[in-house]
C-alpha cells in the first residue's frame, strides 16, 4: 500500500526535528546525527566508536531527551554482571515470593558506555534484547516496550583491560558510526555556547515516543523494487567472494541494509528506494561485518576500501525501478 504523500512529508518534517534539536548539543555533527536517528527509525542499534570527549555520551542522552523517552546508562566494567544488565528477582516479605526487579535494559535508550570493558557474558546479555527486543530472566520471557534502541560506545585506541566485540555480538548492530573531531570553527563555536552552562540542560523534547514507533512503522512501507532486491543481495554476494575478506557480509546485514535504505528513502521525501539509498547507507551498515585476509592488512587494504570498489564495481540496476 503506498504512502501517503502529506504522511511522506511528516516524517521528513519530524526527522528534520528531531536532527535539528540534537544539533543544539552535539554542534557540526548533522551526518552523524542523521545516521544515529536513521538506526533508530529503522529498528535497529548503533555501536558509535571514536576516541574519548568528542560527544558519544551527550549524543545518546540528547536523543533520548529530543523523542521524550526513557534513557538509561549502563557503564560497562569487567565486574558488571548479566543481571547488572537484564535485571535480577529478589524475595519479597509483602507477597512471600520473588519479584522482579527489572534492569537498566528496560528503557527506550539504552547506552551501553565503552560496552568493550565488560565481559563476553555479559555483553551477551544484551544479544537477546538487541535481536528480539524481549528479556528472559528465570525462564520467564518480558518484552521490551518499543521504540527501542542499544547506543554502545567504545574507544578504538585503547586496548588494555579491554574484552574485543565478537563478530555475533557485531553484528547486531545495525550500524557503526564515528563522530570525529569538529571543525575549527564549530570547535570555537562550542566553546562559545558552553561558556556558561551546557546546552543540553535547556533540550526539551520535540517528538514523543507513539511517533517515533508510527514512524518506523511508515519506513517498513517504502517500497523496495524486486531489482533493488537483487542489487542487494549482489553487493553481499560481492562481499562474500572478494579475495581481500575473509569473512563477508550475513544475511542478517542484506536485511539490516533493506531497511536502513527505507529510512534513508523517506528522509529524501520519496515512498521507494533508490541505489543511492543503497550506497548511502551501505559503509555504515557493512563497515563493522567484513573481517579483512592478514595479507591484504599487510598490503595497507582496508574494509572502507573495499566497499568503494564494490560500490563501484556491482552493476547499478537503472534510476527508474518498477517490480
Amino acid at each position: 500500500m503506498p504512502i501517503a504523500p502529506d504522511e511522506v512529508h511528516w516524517f521528513g518534517e519530524r526527522f528534520g526535528e528531531i536532527t535539528d534539536n540534537i544539533e543544539k548539543v552535539v554542534q557540526g555533527k548533522r551526518e552523524t546525527i542523521q545516521l544515529v536517528t536513521t538506526c533508530l527509525l529503522s529498528a535497529g542499534h548503533a555501536l558509535i566508536e571514536d576516541v574519548p570527549g568528542v560527544g558519544k555520551t551527550v549524543l545518546a542522552k540528547s536523543l533520548a531527551r529530543s523523542i521524550d523517552c526513557t534513557f538509561q546508562r549502563i557503564q560497562f566494567t569487567p565486574d558488571l554482571l548479566p543481571s547488572d544488565v537484564t535485571g535480577v528477582s529478589v524475595w519479597s516479605r509483602e507477597t512471600s515470593g520473588f519479584v522482579f526487579r527489572p534492569g537498566p535494559v528496560f528503557a527506550n535508550v539504552v547506552l551501553g558506555d565503552e560496552i568493550n570493558r565488560a565481559s563476553p557474558k555479559t555483553q551477551a546479555a544484551l544479544l537477546e534484547a538487541m535481536e528480539e527486543g524481549q528479556v528472559t530472566v528465570d525462564g520467564v520471557t518480558r518484552p521490551l516496550d518499543p521504540p527501542f534502541i542499544v547506543i554502545a560506545t567504545q574507544n578504538p585506541i585503547e586496548h588494555e583491560g579491554t574484552y574485543p566485540l565478537p563478530e555475533a555480538q557485531l553484528d547486531r548492530f545495525m550500524m557503526r558510526i564515528t563522530i570525529g573531531y569538529p571543525t575549527r570553527e564549530k570547535e570555537l563555536e562550542m566553546l562559545h555556547t558552553h561558556s556558561d552552562h551546557s546546552t543540553y540542560d535547556d533540550l526539551t523534547p520535540v517528538v514523543h515516543g507513539d511517533d517515533i514507533v508510527k514512524m518506523t512503522q511508515l519506513a517498513k512501507q517504502v517500497h523496495v523494487a524486486d531489482v533493488i532486491k537483487s542489487y542487494l543481495i549482489d553487493i553481499a554476494d560481492a562481499t562474500r567472494n572478494d579475495p581481500d575478506l575473509l569473512l563477508g557480509a550475513s544475511p542478517r546485514a542484506t536485511l539490516y541494509l533493506q531497511r536502513a535504505t527505507r529510512t534513508n528513502a523517506l528522509v529524501a521525501s520519496r515512498d521507494f528506494v533508490s541505489p543511492d539509498d543503497v550506497k548511502a547507507m551501505l559503509a555504515p551498515v557493512l563497515n563493522h561485518r567484513l573481517i579483512l585476509r592478514p595479507e591484504a592488512q599487510m598490503r595497507g587494504v582496508s574494509v572502507e576500501k573495499v566497499l568503494e570498489n564494490i560500490a563501484q564495481t556491482v552493476p547499478v540496476p537503472g534510476t527508474r525501478v518498477t517490480s
